[in-house]
């Protein structure tokens, strides 16, 4: 996988990009398993990538719920046993 972030939000912890392979976009955040810290990326539609630069309020909500993991069924990559909580 090639990832490719288009906007990234230190103060929001959250970025946004796109994987260049297949073309998807997502929208990653910050996790950690007391082991390690890694991203979680979820997929995102690309009309959602679309409207992002005027919507940064709808951004925010996507990553406030994927860190409450309500957006599981998007995430590109399966979590592992170990799976890390949002930082």
């Amino acid at each position: 996988m090639q990832l490719d972030d288009i906007f990234i939000f230190k103060s929001e912890r959250f970025a946004v990009g796109q994987e260049l392979e297949s073309g998807k976009y997502y929208l990653s955040i910050p996790v950690s398993n007391g082991l390690v810290e890694y991203e979680e990326y979820y997929e995102i539609t690309q009309e959602e990538f679309d409207r992002f630069s005027a919507a940064l309020a709808e951004m925010r909500e996507l990553a406030e719920q994927s860190r409450a993991r309500k957006l599981d069924e998007r995430l590109i990559m399966k979590p592992g046993s170990r799976r890390g909580s949002p930082i």
